[in-house]
């Protein structure tokens, strides 16, 4: 992980490093693996892994206003969480709620740049940004069909009917992986190594991605950022 440079006025606008909240394993798995490929090499980050969905909600409220007290300038909060069936407007309010009872102001209400929290709401499931990068999961899982994002019911991955790590995992064991069940936090890792974020059409990444551009903007044109091979 890399250091940050030295915060300051130049860089306070900008973070220099990212504290994500996320409800399980297999999200810390994921962006263990995709953020050095997705964010400037002088960007640090650290992963937060809750319990449950249930977990990091019920205690979110008093982990923002512990960050309020002493988080840096330069440093940027996004918290991650899974749709699931859920009202993702409702979702969103609430956690929107918290950053507001933390003082922490957040991306939706702030002017670009100068917020302190992101709220990115995964539709439905992580597992619907492996559909979104099909060519990634192929790279990790090279006997499955390239077929399967050009199927019906596949074709948009933020709308996959009937659980999206379900479907997932059917369509794994259909070509002989995890035929004992998936092992998210495997594929997690796996899948994330080749994934590519000019390609993923979950709409929910797109808007995770660009919380994170917009973190860190200035960061990659004055620093670099990487890119994947």
């Amino acid at each position: 992980m890399a250091v940050p440079p030295p915060s300051g006025s130049e860089v306070e606008s900008v973070g220099t490093h990212l504290e994500f909240l996320v409800e399980e394993p297999s999200m810390e798995g994921f962006l263990r693996v995709a953020l050095p490929r997705m964010i400037p090499e002088c960007c640090s980050f650290r992963i937060h892994a809750f319990r449950s969905k249930q977990d990091l909600l019920r205690k979110l409220r008093g982990r923002l206003r512990g960050y309020q007290h002493w988080i840096p300038p330069n440093w940027r909060i996004v918290v991650l969480v899974d749709r699931d069936d859920q009202d993702c407007h409702a979702l969103k309010a609430d956690l929107e709620a918290a950053a507001d009872a933390a003082s922490l102001p957040a991306r939706s209400q702030t002017a670009s740049g100068l917020w302190r929290i992101a709220n990115r709401i995964v539709i439905e499931e992580l597992e619907a940004w492996y559909f979104g990068d099909w060519q990634a999961v192929r790279q990790a899982y090279p006997r499955v069909s390239a077929n399967i994002p050009r199927r019906a019911g596949y074709r948009d991955p933020d709308a996959i009917r009937g659980g999206t790590w379900e479907a997932f995992e059917r369509v794994m064991k259909r070509y002989g992986y995890f035929t004992t069940g998936l092992r998210k936090v495997e594929a997690a890792e796996s899948i994330a190594a080749h994934i590519d974020p000019d390609r993923n059409t979950s709409r929910s990444f797109d808007a995770f991605r660009s919380a994170l551009v917009e973190a860190t903007g200035e960061l990659a044109e004055q620093f670099g950022r990487k890119h994947p091979p």
